[in-house]
C-alpha cells in the first residue's frame, strides 16, 4: 500500500510500504477514505519529538471503511464506516474506566520509554513516535486499528467524510480545551493559536456561553477565519497582547486562557522569540513556550489556563510564581477522545457545529509533501488539509 513516512527532518515521503494485518483479536483493519495533516504532525514534521525513525509511517487523524475484524471484535464488521480516534485504549484499565482513554495504561508497548522522560506513560498514539507506541498512522490506504472493539465510531448516515473526520482529534481536542475552563456565563476567553485547534476551541467555548471570545495569531487569513465563526481577533505582531487584553476585559484580564499553539510558539518581540528559537535548535530546552508564559502572564486572578497545544519534554522561564500567587488553575492533556465523539457527533447532525469550514485544501495521498509544506509555511491561505488515498 502507499503510506505518508518520515523521511527526516523536514521531509515526508509517500512510499510503497507493507499492507496491514491482523496481529490480535481486537485489531481491526480499515480501509482508508480520508485523513489529514495534523498541527501536532509538525513537530514531528520540524523533528523535535524524540524517537521517530525514517520509514514511521505518520497521521493520527483518519477514517474509513473496515475490510477485517479480529475475533475478538463483536461490534463492527467488514462494510462498517468508522472514525477512528488519535490515542488508543483499551476500555478496561483504571485510567479507561475514568473516561481518561489518552491515559490508557495498556496501549503503548514502550511505556518504559516514555517514563523516562514523563515520568508515568501516556496511552499509545497513532502515528507519533515509538515513545508512544510506534504504532503506524493513517496517512496512507489502510491501518491496523488495536482494540477496536472500544475505540472506532461507527457513521450510520450519510454525513459526508468531510462533517465527521475531526472526530478522530481536532474537533473534540478543541472542546475539550474549552470545557476544561468552566465557563460561566458572561465569561471571556483568550485562544492563543488561530490553527484548526485554536478555531475548535473558540466555536466550543462560545457554545459553552461565553460572551466572548479573543482569537490570538498573527496570519490575517487565520484571524479573518476566526472573526467569522464569532472571535474578536488580535494580531500579536501588531500590538502587546497583554495590553490589549487589559483593555479589552476592564483591566482584569481574560477569565480564561486557551493555549492552542504548544512548543512551537511565535514571538513578536525579536529578542525573545530569538532566545527561544536558539535554546530548542541547541536542545537546551524542548518548547518555544512564548504562548504559555503570555497566557499565565494575561489571564486574571483566580482564572484558568487551558492547554491542548502539544508539548513535549522541558520548557526555559516558565512563570511559576504567577501561577502559584495568584491562584491560576492549570488544566490541560491530550484529548480523551473517545469521550466526546457521540456528544459532538450530535452537535455536528444538528448543524450546531460545522466542522467542514476549518477545510482549505483536499489533496490526494501522493501530494502528502506539498500538503505538509503549504499547511507548515501557510501558504495558499491553507487552514486544514484533506487526504484523499
Amino acid at each position: 500500500m502507499k503510506a505518508t513516512v518520515y523521511a527526516g527532518r523536514n521531509s515526508v515521503e509517500v512510499q510503497t510500504v507493507p499492507d496491514p494485518t491482523i496481529l490480535n483479536d481486537r485489531d481491526a483493519i480499515v480501509r482508508i477514505t480520508s485523513t489529514a495533516i495534523c498541527g501536532s504532525d509538525l513537530h514531528l514534521y520540524d523533528g523535535y519529538i524524540p524517537t521517530v525513525m525514517r520509514g514511521d509511517v505518520l497521521g493520527h487523524e483518519f477514517m474509513g471503511e473496515v475490510v477485517e475484524v479480529g475475533k475478538g471484535v463483536t461490534n463492527l464488521r467488514a462494510g462498517d464506516r468508522v472514525v477512528v480516534p488519535f490515542p488508543i485504549a483499551c476500555g478496561a484499565c483504571s485510567a479507561c474506566e475514568r473516561d481518561l482513554y489518552s491515559l490508557c495504561e495498556n496501549s503503548n508497548p514502550n511505556a518504559g520509554i516514555a517514563e523516562k522522560l514523563m515520568g508515568h506513560s501516556p496511552a499509545g498514539l497513532f502515528g507519533y513516535s515509538h515513545m508512544l507506541g510506534g504504532f503506524a498512522g493513517g496517512q496512507a490506504e489502510y491501518a491496523r486499528v488495536p482494540f477496536a472493539d472500544v475505540g472506532p465510531l461507527k457513521i450510520e448516515d450519510d454525513l459526508s467524510d468531510d462533517q465527521v473526520l475531526f472526530l478522530s482529534d481536532i474537533l473534540p481536542t478543541g472542546y475539550m480545551g474549552a470545557e476544561m475552563c468552566d465557563i460561566k456565563s458572561g465569561d471571556i476567553v483568550a485562544v492563543w493559536g488561530a490553527g484548526p485547534v485554536g478555531l475548535f476551541a473558540m466555536v466550543s467555548a462560545l457554545l459553552l456561553g461565553a460572551a466572548k471570545v479573543i482569537a490570538i495569531d498573527q496570519v490575517p487569513y487565520r484571524l479573518d477565519l476566526a472573526k467569522k465563526l464569532g472571535a474578536t481577533p488580535l494580531n500579536f505582531a501588531e500590538t502587546s497582547v497583554l495590553e490589549e487584553l487589559r483593555d479589552m476585559t476592564a483591566g482584569r484580564g481574560p477569565d480564561h486562557c486557551i493555549d492552542a499553539v504548544g512548543m512551537e510558539a511565535r514571538n513578536s518581540t525579536t529578542a525573545v522569540d530569538a532566545y527561544d528559537r536558539v535554546k530548542q535548535a541547541m536542545r537546551l530546552e524542548t518548547e518555544r513556550p512564548h504562548a504559555l508564559r503570555e497566557a499565565v502572564m494575561s489571564c486574571r486572578n483566580g482564572g484558568t489556563i487551558s492547554i491542548v497545544g502539544v508539548y513535549g519534554g522541558l520548557m526555559d522561564k516558565f512563570p511559576i510564581g504567577a501561577v502559584m500567587n495568584r491562584s491560576l488553575t492549570i488544566k490541560t492533556g491530550q484529548c480523551h477522545v473517545h469521550r466526546y465523539m457521540r456528544p459532538l457527533l450530535e452537535l455536528i447532525r444538528t448543524g450546531e457545529i460545522d466542522p467542514t469550514v476549518i477545510i482549505s485544501h483536499h489533496l490526494e495521498l501522493d501530494q502528502a509533501p506539498h500538503g505538509y509544506e503549504i499547511f507548515k509555511h501557510k501558504q495558499d491561505n491553507c487552514t486544514k488539509v484533506v487526504l484523499k488515498p
